[in-house]
């Protein structure tokens, strides 16, 4: 688990990191520099990889050997290109499915959930936050759990909230499905950049 202080890495790698700085507050303090500051300069070709790859960890909350180990079976499958495999690899983490269905308020949140044992996969309890999914696979929250704080006024968090095309998420059964492969659409990563960062 990664802990360091949120809006200083966002202000260096974007909002889009953590759901904490996307907020109007965040991006209005971020505009205002320091008296005599200087203007940073762009970054090298290296130091734009590098970016790119924090962007990726702190996003998905993993170390650095965990995304090296997603790169190197993103290369090594056939098919899709690898940029779609990685992309597919992290987004399909169990973890990450819980805060795609709108269960969760942030990725941490999800991972702890994960890790005290409130979800069911496939009828068979799961506590590893890097669980990977597949296509048809489902996700209940366990029976237990659903009278849990955590899982209270579901219905009016999740009014506004719209699950991406590849998941489902059913409130009335409190169940999830796999439809189909996630597909980057939202632009933050350049997952381009991360691979060439891991080919040097």
């Amino acid at each position: 688990m990664i802990s360091k202080p949120k809006f200083k890495i966002c202000r260096r790698l974007g909002p889009g990191v953590y759901d904490k700085c996307q907020t109007s507050k965040f991006t209005t303090s971020a505009k205002v520099g320091l008296p005599g500051a200087r203007r940073p300069k762009a970054p090298s070709e290296y130091g734009a990889q590098l970016i790119e790859k924090q962007k990726v960890r702190f996003s998905y909350g993993i170390t650095e050997r965990q995304l090296s180990n997603y790169v190197k079976k993103a290369s090594k499958m056939k098919g899709a290109g690898t940029t779609d495999n990685l992309f597919e690899g992290l987004e399909s983490r169990l973890d990450n499915a819980v805060y795609r269905m709108g269960l969760a308020p942030s990725r941490r949140g999800a991972r702890q959930m994960v890790s005290h044992g409130h979800f069911i996969v496939n009828d068979k309890r799961v506590t590893i936050p890097s669980y990977e999914l597949k296509f048809g696979d489902v996700i209940k929250v366990r029976e237990g759990s659903k009278a849990k704080k955590i899982f209270n006024n579901m219905a009016d968090r999740l009014k506004d909230y719209t699950t991406p095309a590849w998941i489902n998420f059913d409130l009335s059964s409190m169940q999830g499905k796999i439809l189909n492969k996630p597909k980057n659409t939202e632009g933050f990563f350049d997952l381009n950049a991360v691979l060439e960062f891991y080919s040097r």
